[in-house]
């Protein structure tokens, strides 16, 4: 096979950052090739500098921010190109999208003319003509009913939906590559293949190199033919993807390798009590309605589910976003109105209002997916974490109270010594221990766990689970893992739900359902998430 023409060359490329705290250096000294029509992944931990390489190669970093080295494309030093040199090229022959659609679509703006406007700028044609070519391009990248989705507004459109347009923005002007930063990390296994088939698909139709940068090394192995392997700002290995997977040279791509969560739980005994039951339990929101607009729609997000957890088990509950995986969460918690019947330890909350529930919170717990929203920016760590015993355990003192702190980062593995700082001093992973270790003070039986995982490294990623897996053996937790990711699902739980449009389709032992599903849904959802052989179609 021959060598593909290289298009893209990145020489000694250094990226500093200056701080208040010194110059800060991201990316120290990297060299990488990019070859026509090919795919070319860049992967790491966060913070190894892999977006901070691309980004200095668009020359688009943040004020503080500067870059030196090359970055040659066709013969062009894309650092010291003028401004009217770099439009030429940036936008139109190399191509950026990004992790988070809606921070890169105007609000204000309809799909069409967000679409209409790089065609016009680049290709210089006439406002039908620019039109004609958008409703091409949301063809191309397959959204339905492309005539009337040009007038609608990016809120207006699914997750996947606004990733495709992205996509269809970034193909407006033919590029020679297309740069993906993290494109399907916050999308559902089957959204995200679906949006991985369709880049494949578009790169053998229209020839282009992607460079694909992400920390999933599963959508790697399936997509890429070579990789490079970032740390703390250098390239540590590369080389043709499955020689790389298959015979690791470096400590680091061997420890990322291997960082999947294993094991498996097993199930409580049979005759373990029966902690937190629903029946028949049923959401529905109303939406839209009023004087002028009539009546309101009813959207069953959570339809007549039953549901048993034990004593010492954990139920995976699975399925896309929408599906009410994390409604059904919620409401079983009573933190959401519902119908059916909710008992907790043989007693009926279903209709328990908040002032019955307070007493109860304290053993029914709930950790979030963003432990960055919901942990206060102006209180510090210990504060965070005891203030819950302000409210349940309101006899005890402050030393006493600090005493519990020191006690709950310990067992989370963070240093009490910490416990005095704020949480944006600390990394995605230490603030979800430090959410585990607020809901942990409290000693409760049952905690919800609503995709606890799923915006971290997949080294860290395991760290979490083995962490939960611990608290879970040495205080017979309970729990119930909200997630989409099916390969963290097996390593936690021991009972599967598999949710879609508020319903369960299957369910039951969790490797049962993985080994021999039977429902077409569920085998779609392992099927996206599980088979090695998806997307290769650049190879």
């Amino acid at each position: 096979m021959s060598t593909p023409e290289t298009v893209l060359s990145v020489n000694d490329l250094r990226v500093r950052f200056r701080t208040l705290d010194g110059v800060v250096e991201a990316v120290k000294g990297i060299n990488l090739k990019v070859g026509a029509g090919e795919t070319v992944a860049i992967v790491g931990e966060s913070g190894s500098g892999k977006s901070q390489t691309m980004m200095a190669a668009m020359r688009l970093l943040a004020s503080n921010g500067e870059a030196t080295g090359s970055v040659d494309y066709r013969g062009r030093n894309l650092l010291t190109l003028s401004k009217s040199g770099l439009n030429e090229v940036r936008g139109r022959k190399i191509t950026m999208i990004f992790q988070e659609p809606m921070t890169s679509l105007d609000p204000l703006y309809t799909i069409g003319n967000q679409l209409i406007e790089p065609i016009q700028r680049h290709r210089k044609l006439g406002a039908a003509a620019a039109r004609e070519e958008a409703l091409k391009l949301l063809k191309l990248v397959k959204i339905p009913d492309p005539e009337r989705r040009m007038k609608s507004y990016p809120y207006e459109m699914s997750g996947g939906q606004r990733q495709r347009v992205m996509i269809a923005m970034a193909l407006a002007n033919d590029p020679d590559i297309l740069i993906a930063d993290e494109p399907t990390t916050a999308l559902d296994v089957t959204i995200q293949a679906q949006i991985l088939t369709l880049l494949a698909e578009l790169q053998q139709k229209l020839g282009m190199a992607i460079v694909f940068i992400t920390h999933d090394l599963g959508i790697v192995r399936r997509f890429a033919d070579r990789v490079y392997v970032m740390r703390q700002g250098e390239v540590v290995e590369e080389g043709v993807t499955e020689a790389v997977f298959s015979k690791p040279t470096h400590p680091y791509t061997k420890m990322l390798l291997s960082a999947e969560p294993t094991g498996r739980k097993a199930p409580p005994a049979p005759n373990a009590p029966i902690l937190l039951q629903g029946r028949d339990v049923e959401v529905v929101f109303k939406i839209g309605g009023g004087f002028l607009a009539g009546d309101p729609m009813l959207l069953r997000a959570v339809d007549r589910i039953n549901i048993a957890l034990r004593k010492g088990q954990t139920i995976g509950i699975v399925g896309e976003s929408g599906s009410g995986k994390s409604t059904l969460g919620r409401a079983l918690l009573r933190l959401l109105g519902s119908e059916g019947s909710i008992r907790f330890e043989n007693r009926d909350i279903s209709k328990a209002d908040k002032g019955d529930m307070r007493p109860l919170r304290r053993e029914l717990q709930l950790v979030f997916q963003d432990p960055f929203g919901s942990l206060s920016p102006r209180m510090t760590v210990g504060q965070i974490i005891t203030e819950g015993l302000l409210v349940h355990e309101p006899s005890l003192s402050a030393k006493q109270r600090d005493a519990r702190a020191c006690e709950a980062l310990e067992e989370v593995g963070l240093d009490p010594i910490m416990r005095n700082r704020y949480p944006h001093e600390f990394s995605g992973g230490q603030r979800q221990r430090i959410a585990i270790a607020r809901a942990m003070i409290l000693k409760p039986k049952v905690v919800v766990l609503d995709e606890p995982t799923s915006a971290l490294d997949r080294s860290v990623q395991k760290q979490i689970v083995e962490l939960l897996r611990k608290l879970q053996k040495d205080h017979d937790l309970s729990y119930l893992f909200i997630s989409h990711d099916l390969a963290v699902v097996r390593a936690m739980a021991d009972y599967l739900i598999v949710m879609k449009q508020g319903k369960i389709v299957e369910e039951g032992m969790t490797d049962a359902i993985f080994d021999n599903p039977r429902e077409e849904y569920t085998q779609t959802l392992m099927a996206a998430a599980m088979d090695p052989t998806k997307f290769r179609l650049s190879a």
